[in-house]
């Protein structure tokens, strides 16, 4: 019975002592999750859809009306320039243009009787200005009485308004042979537009009329064939969104795939930005030209292409994961790990070391965040450039009021003023054809930010300067680590000790537990 209640005793004190190492512990052991520092390519994109299209096409009509009698082209057809592709019935236009012809040679009648008559006229005013000058010499020697002579001139005048009466005639008759040589002319145009040809080279890629049926010219040129000057040679007009419209540039490299060939990668290259804004549902985008080989022909009209514009690339670039730059450790990891809050954690990040979130990533936005109290004068200069010309000034008085330094603040002011001055003022005469070769190059990527390093079961806080960004991984720039170096991703095992340190939570999921130092949420406010 003494040996029982010994080992009962020794039991017992052993769960003691566990007990007593738990919760001087605060919980279970934690597990800090690493990844390390890789080198690889790092590609900025922005992705986009579009449609394939052929560069130049050309809608092939009909300025006539009437049935088609005969097509010489279907879908896909290959065709060459002046090519007979269509014919419409004739025998309408036929006859009309015979009848024309028919006007016209009447025509050419009546002015050969006009000029005949024009001749008689001529011969009829000669004889009476002959007789008119024998009866005013008889006159003059009384030979003849006065109304010989009266009649006389009254006969002259009546063949010179007859002569004028013909001449008109004549030039009326020239008036018809025109009108009916143009009407000649109009009906043989229309007679050779029943025969439809191809007005360049190409490929049939739409046929919209079949033998027999009748096309209607009254208002507009109906459509008969859509033809595809040169498939080789393709376009991709993508929709880009407003937020991203500003880092397209032409001559950017972009690649695409279409659900045809899932497996296959096309590139193209960027050669226009349109100015003009399409709205749908509130939703602004810009169409955005890709001229993109086709060799082989495997695109085809209409095809959606899933495209991805390359704005930077960096190859064999030092990368960091980006769940390394989204972690921040709270006050309830430091305590696990029997390590005291450091200061970037203390002033730069209150409120997102009090939740281990983004709320530290939006401290530093405002405070700048370089670890020694909230200020960034990289992150304050970029916000400064951002500001108005009169929130520039207050934020200058603002700074003198405070006894700081704004010499750098005023010479980034001259800067921009002297930048202003030199900088033509639209309208000017510009070199440039297309305002595309007038955007200004896309600036060098770089930013701030930190990571941290898992040490001696310590953790140590590393600041970064970062370059472009894939959404994965980050691009580091200078030599704060090096390849193969682990930084920490996440914190796992904490469960239900998260109170470490702190006062004894409610246990409800639903009310936020209080844990950490009492300036762990107002820090960052």
């Amino acid at each position: 019975m003494k040996r029982i209640i010994t080992v009962l005793l020794i039991v017992a004190a052993i769960g003691a002592g566990a007990g007593a190492y738990y919760i001087r512990r605060g919980g279970p052991e934690i597990s800090v999750n690493t990844s390390p520092i890789t080198r690889g390519d790092i590609i900025d994109t922005v992705g986009a859809t579009g449609t394939l299209q052929a560069v130049t096409t050309v809608q092939v009509g009909s300025q006539v009306s009437g049935n088609i009698a005969w097509l010489g082209a279907d879908f896909n057809s290959i065709v060459k320039k002046d090519q007979v592709i269509a014919k419409l019935d004739p025998s309408l236009f036929d006859a009309q243009l015979q009848q024309a012809r028919a006007n016209l040679s009447q025509a050419r009648a009546n002015q050969t009787k006009a000029l005949s008559d024009l001749e008689r006229s001529k011969v009829m005013l000669l004889d009476a200005q002959q007789k008119y000058t024998r009866s005013k010499e008889l006159a003059a020697r009384s030979l003849v009485p006065q109304s010989d002579l009266d009649a006389a001139k009254i006969a002259v005048d009546s063949a010179q308004a007859s002569l004028n009466s013909q001449q008109a005639t004549v030039a009326q008759t020239l008036a018809a042979i025109s009108q009916s040589e143009a009407s000649v002319n109009q009906n043989q145009v229309n007679l050779d537009h029943t025969v439809i040809t191809a007005p360049i080279d190409g490929i049939i890629t739409q046929r919209s009329v079949d033998v027999g049926q009748t096309v209607a010219a009254s208002m507009q040129a109906p459509t008969l064939f859509i033809i595809a000057a040169d498939l080789t040679k393709m376009q991709v007009t993508a929709n880009i969104d407003e937020s991203d419209v500003g880092r397209i540039r032409p001559g950017q490299h972009v690649t695409f795939r279409v659900d045809a060939y899932p497996t296959d990668t096309f590139e193209g290259t960027v050669s226009q930005i349109r100015l003009q804004p399409q709205v749908i549902q509130n939703v602004t985008t810009y169409g955005t030209v890709i001229d993109v080989p086709n060799g082989d022909l495997k695109l085809k009209p209409g095809m959606t292409a899933n495209v991805k514009v390359e704005i930077a690339k960096r190859t064999d670039a030092l990368r960091l994961p980006n769940a390394a730059l989204r972690f921040r450790p709270t006050t309830e990891i430091f305590a696990a790990l029997n390590q005291p809050v450091p200061p970037e954690v203390q002033f730069a990040g209150g409120r997102g070391a009090g939740r281990g979130g983004s709320g530290d990533q939006s401290g530093d936005r405002r405070g700048g965040g370089d670890g020694r109290g909230g200020f960034d004068p990289a992150r304050q200069m970029e916000r400064f450039k951002s500001m108005s010309a009169d929130e520039q000034k207050q934020f200058i008085a603002r700074m003198k009021g405070r006894g700081q330094d704004v010499s750098e603040f005023e010479k980034a002011i001259k800067a921009s003023s002297a930048s202003a001055a030199i900088k033509p003022k639209y309208g000017a005469p510009q070199s440039a054809e297309t305002i595309d070769a007038l955007f200004a190059p896309l600036p060098v990527v770089e930013s701030r930010g930190r990571a941290w390093l898992f040490m001696d079961h310590q953790l140590k806080v590393v600041n970064l300067r970062l370059g472009i960004t894939d959404g994965t991984n980050t691009e580091l720039l200078g030599e704060a680590l090096q390849q193969n170096m682990e930084v920490v991703t996440s914190v796992t095992g904490l469960g239900a000790t998260r109170n470490i340190g702190g006062p004894q939570g409610t246990g409800n999921p639903l009310i936020p537990q209080r844990g950490g130092p009492p300036g762990g949420r107002g820090g960052g406010r």
